[in-house]
């Protein structure tokens, strides 16, 4: 029987890292693409967040999604369909109603850091390839929405004095509202602590026994052993070779970074302004 598992964590906080890993085991299997926000959003396309409600996941939609998730299946010769979108962090209840009975793995990461690597891809240029592999898993009927979307975002990082993107990541319902109002280190702050606190709130409303948290950290640091407890939590059985060969590449390099490229102004800003949440897991 088919095994739905569902990744759940804010920008840059290593799911792209995890879902990876856990695709280089036998048996398991992804979309041949980054995300799928495009397969998420379909019947909700004109909604203005990403923050959709359990009420929006009408049957026509639980049915389309759920179709897209028996083609990996099918596709890959897979028992487990592992997806990751960093959107569905503030639409955990939405996802459940879509898949209701997916395990979920919430990776979390500290949020200074998320927030220096943030800044980089709000900034970054337009990858060809990245967005052909995703273009194909975009709906027929909501092409000319995307498209329109995707014009206007590069135009706007050509004329935008801040030399950003007009939208990147998670959208959030009051998202033009906080870029009018912020500077681009605290939207990105703003955006992890949304994300990080919507989901962890929604799985406290779960069964323990249908989602694990992984602090990013801990994985880098012993990715064979986190990755072993990741397998367990799923009932997942592993050959150690195996484990070596999945986890081969992955280390803590990357900690810290996104904390030293902020200045200290900048570090004191956003400490004053998620200052609970890095408290709340941790971080401070």
């Amino acid at each position: 029987m088919k095994q739905d598992v569902v990744i759940i964590g804010a920008p840059r906080s290593g799911t792209n890292m995890l879902r990876d890993v856990l695709v280089r085991l036998n048996g398991i299997a992804t979309w041949p693409c980054d995300e799928i926000n495009y397969i998420w959003r379909h019947g909700n396309v004109r909604h203005p967040s990403d923050e959709l409600t359990a009420e929006m996941a009408r049957p026509e939609i639980r049915r389309f999604i759920q179709a897209s998730f028996d083609w990996v299946a099918q596709r890959y010769g897979a028992q487990v369909v592992v997806e990751k979108t960093c959107a569905n962090s503030l639409r955990v209840p939405f996802v459940d109603a879509v898949v209701p009975e997916a395990r979920y793995i919430f990776i979390r990461r500290d949020g200074l850091d998320a927030v220096g690597s943030a800044m980089q891809r709000w900034k970054g240029s337009l990858d060809i390839p990245y967005l052909a592999r995703k273009a194909r898993f975009v709906p027929v009927s909501d092409l000319p929405f995307y498209a329109s979307r995707y014009l206007w975002n590069r135009v706007y990082r050509l004329v935008s004095r801040q030399e950003r993107l007009a939208f990147w990541g998670p959208q959030m319902a009051d998202m033009d509202a906080l870029l009018a109002a912020h500077p681009l280190d605290e939207v990105c702050a703003i955006q992890w602590q949304r994300c990080v606190n919507q989901a962890y709130e929604a799985f406290h409303r779960m069964p323990s026994s249908r989602w694990l948290e992984v602090v990013y950290e801990e994985f880098v640091s012993d990715p064979r052993e986190k990755l072993r407890t990741v397998l367990e939590f799923l009932g997942i059985d592993a050959e150690p070779g195996t484990l070596d060969a999945a986890v081969r590449g992955v280390h803590g390099g990357g900690v810290g970074k996104g904390r030293a490229s902020l200045d200290g102004d900048s570090t004191r800003r956003l400490k004053a302004l998620i200052g609970p949440t890095l408290e709340r897991f941790g971080y401070v």
